[in-house]
Formats: structure tokens, C-alpha cells, sequence
């Protein structure tokens, strides 16, 4: 009795709503990680159709690339790596790595605006996380190119905000929610990592490891 011809295994597409696992890129060679103080107006992008300002005017490091965005309007902290794996520890909201940032907003804040940014305050985009906030003497950074345009007779008050996630200008839209707009934005923080030492536009290689991650 003859049998009929075994078919081909054929691969089963995933099941609807469930992702198919990826397997991590292995880490490179020799990983490497850079803090770069990033200047006003200069994007986070190495390349740029519009003649402005990019992270190759100041990065000199083969492969990297940045851990995370910055607006071209905000200044401070950014990571770069070439070890997908460190950026995505960086980087993924799950980790719940905290950014911590010094900020200038237009107005003097009164209590019942810092606890409203304590909470957390809905944007268009859903309620955003508790942070931790704080007000503090203005501190003593370097000029802004162009400077903070002050408005007369109208005070502004420095805070310092830590929050734990990461969404598309989610500090100024913070801030604008309780009606103190931000007049400057800099991150000094990253987990573990922190700006000191660094001047505007100024680079150091870091060790490329991070706390807690494999």
C-alpha cells in the first residue's frame, strides 16, 4: 500500500496580538559610551537636509548613536552607544531609568503648581507618571546661544524635575499643563550617569555598562 508524500513543514505564522521573539544583537567587540553635552539647537541626528546643527559637528566617534532623543530646543545630557543591547536598557520605559532635569519656567511657581507636577499631570496623551520636583536656586551653567528672552517685572523660578519615562516634550508639556512655561530645559542626568565635568558641545567615553543590566 503506497503512502501519500509527506508535505513540507511550513512555518505557522505568530498568533494574532503576539509579537514573534527577537533575539538580541550580540554586543560588539569592543562597546563603547559616550556623554555628550548637547548645545542648544542642535539636533540628535548625525546627518541633516537643512544645514543645521547636528551631533557629527561635535561627535568624533566611530558607530555610535544616540541612546534616547533630545529636542533641538533642550540642552544637556546625551548618551551615544554602538551596544544595541546598553541602548535598549537605556532607553525602554520598562526599566524605568530616571532622567533628571534643571529647568527655568516663566512665572513664579506657587505650592499648589509644584504638587499638581508631583502628581503628575494628565496631557492630551493620558496622565503622565508621579515625579519628583523640586525648586532650587538657579543654577550655574554655561550662556545659552542665543540667551532666555526675560519678560520685565515677570519672575521665573528654576525646578528640578526626575521623572521615570519618556514621552515627546513630556517635561514642557508638564510644565505648560499647570501653566508655567518653560523658558529652558537641561537634563543633568541619565541613571547613573551625570553632566558634571562637561561644558556645552564638550564629549567623554564612559564605562559601557549600566547597573543591574547583563
Amino acid at each position: 500500500m503506497s503512502r501519500a508524500p509527506r508535505k513540507a513543514p511550513q512555518n505557522k505564522p505568530a498568533p494574532r496580538g503576539r509579537k514573534p521573539v527577537r533575539k538580541p544583537a550580540p554586543r560588539p567587540e569592543t562597546p563603547r559610551l559616550v556623554a555628550f553635552n548637547k548645545p542648544f539647537r542642535v539636533l540628535t541626528q548625525f546627518t541633516d537636509g537643512n544645514d543645521r546643527a547636528t551631533l557629527a559637528d561635535y561627535i568624533d566617534v566611530p558607530g555610535v548613536y544616540p541612546a534616547g532623543r533630545l529636542d533641538r530646543d533642550s540642552e544637556g545630557l546625551l548618551l551615544l552607544t554602538n551596544d544595541g543591547q546598553l541602548q535598549s536598557r537605556i532607553t525602554d520605559p520598562k526599566h524605568k531609568l530616571a532622567k533628571t532635569y534643571w529647568v527655568q519656567v516663566d512665572g513664579d511657581a506657587s505650592d499648589e503648581q509644584i504638587e499638581a507636577l508631583r502628581a503628575g499631570p494628565t496631557l492630551k496623551d493620558g496622565p503622565t507618571r508621579p515625579a519628583d520636583v523640586h525648586v532650587i536656586a538657579e543654577p550655574d551653567l554655561w550662556q545659552r546661544n542665543p540667551p532666555v528672552r526675560y519678560r520685565k517685572n515677570v519672575p521665573t523660578t528654576w525646578l528640578e524635575i526626575t521623572i521615570r519615562e519618556g514621552r515627546n516634550r513630556q517635561i514642557r508639556r508638564m510644565t505648560a499643563a499647570v501653566d508655567l512655561p518653560t523658558l529652558r530645559l537641561v537634563r543633568v542626568r541619565i541613571g547613573p550617569w551625570s553632566l558634571d565635568g562637561l561644558g556645552s558641545g564638550e564629549s567623554r567615553e564612559l564605562a559601557p555598562s549600566l547597573p543591574g543590566a547583563s
